[in-house]
């Protein structure tokens, strides 16, 4: 692979989030953020990039290198960065049932806009031309968010607008999937006007992005014509909520969670989520997630009020906490941390395996993303050898069977 360009590379090895960055951190022009085939977005080199481009892309992009710098809040080796953990809710009902879970961080995002601490939020939302496609929203009020509110289990690339974001002069927070965020804060690392600019980074845990082609898939096992939708929504309006296509007719198709992210979407991740060593959003100041409750020790996805876990990572994020539950806008309680995992059991199982699926990548690619400072040793030890080295020996094999059916 001599003399390719990091972000060619990266993408040829299976290993882009698809945050976008790259577009923004490129001269204009030097790269596009498309649709594959294989229904991901994935950047395009257009035109050549300089040295200087093709380093600075290699030191931020998440497909590349992950790190925590060296002072980061004291890390959980399961969990990262951790002030204080919670769980809790929105207080305004109509936000805790449009969110995905108890509707914080929609109700953090309006208690920012309301307090005058940002112009607006950046956030992902359903594309207002296509209801399978993710754009960009600029949130400005309440209504904004609410309409963004929701998982979008699809492909976004939220990062490629950052040059205009930042150009636009106003202070923004911005929400996003734990690579994109994690991009985000090395980049504003580069340069404190950044960081001034953009004064909170809010995540949620993730548990991989995938394909378009696994939403086609959700829509012709409901039965629906995706030709003919007039709306889409991955779950939300309860909790867990259902998917629901909505086609111009009027006719409303509906399938629970657990149909349709746990024997669909989820068999069709991108391969670089399932080397993901920060599925938590470790660089954000807060993360929320689902708070599951438990049955038999695995999640219960019971429909119920939401309820979030609520973790802030940072000082500036546990502030933002304590003043969105003064200002009355969600309610929390405290978690201890040891139930997280009880929560959020897959997250926990990957961190733990993670280290072994990136040392086969490596030896099965010749390239890797580099992590440090994400305490991966140290969760490695947390299972047994030979369930460690059966997780990295299945990793080895899938991509060598990868390779000869390309």
């Amino acid at each position: 692979m001599s003399g390719v360009d990091i972000v060619s590379r990266v993408v040829s090895k299976g290993l882009c989030t698809g945050c976008g960055l790259c577009e923004s951190l490129a001269a204009p022009g030097q790269i596009r953020v498309e649709m594959n085939d294989e229904g991901y977005l994935r950047p395009v080199v257009l035109h050549k990039l300089q040295r200087s481009e093709n380093a600075r892309i290699e030191a931020l992009c998440p497909g590349a290198r992950v790190e925590h710098g060296p002072n980061a809040v004291p890390r959980d080796p399961l969990w990262g960065p951790l002030v204080r953990s919670r769980t809790g809710a929105a207080t305004d009902g109509a936000v805790r049932r449009q969110g995905s879970s108890g509707g914080v961080i929609s109700a953090l995002a309006i208690f920012l806009l309301e307090s005058k601490k940002v112009d607006f939020v950046a956030q992902i939302a359903a594309s207002t031309s296509d209801p399978l496609a993710n754009e960009l929203q600029l949130s400005y009020s309440a209504e904004d968010v609410l309409r963004a509110a929701g998982s979008r289990y699809g492909p976004s690339a939220p990062l490629r607008q950052m040059r205009e974001l930042l150009g636009s002069g106003k202070r923004f927070a911005f929400v996003g999937k734990p690579c994109d965020v994690a991009a985000l804060r090395r980049y504003m690392q580069t340069d404190p006007a950044i960081s001034q600019q953009i004064p909170y980074l809010l995540s949620f845990i993730c548990a991989g992005v995938p394909s378009l082609e696994g939403t086609h898939k959700v829509i012709e096992k409901l039965g629906a014509d995706r030709t003919q939708l007039a709306s889409f929504r991955y779950r939300g309006d309860g909790w867990p909520g259902m998917a629901r296509a909505v086609q111009q007719d009027g006719q409303v198709f509906e399938m629970d969670y657990s149909t349709s992210w746990g024997t669909i979407l989820n068999r069709h991740l991108q391969f670089r989520c399932k080397i993901c060593p920060d599925g938590t959003g470790e660089f954000a100041d807060v993360t929320c997630a689902d708070a599951w409750y438990g049955k038999d020790g695995y999640p219960d996805f019971a429909e119920r009020d939401g309820r979030s876990m609520v973790l802030s990572r940072s000082e500036a994020g546990e502030a933002l906490v304590r003043e969105a539950v003064a200002a009355g806008a969600i309610t929390v309680e405290d978690l201890g941390v040891g139930e997280i995992a009880k929560m959020q059991p897959y997250q926990a199982e990957r961190k733990k395996m993670v280290l072994g699926r990136v040392m086969a990548t490596r030896l099965a690619l010749g390239f890797a993303p580099r992590y440090r400072r994400l305490g991966l040793w140290r969760s490695s030890l947390m299972v047994s050898p030979l369930a460690w080295l059966k997780n990295a020996g299945g990793t080895y094999r899938r991509i060598h069977r990868s390779l000869k059916t390309t």
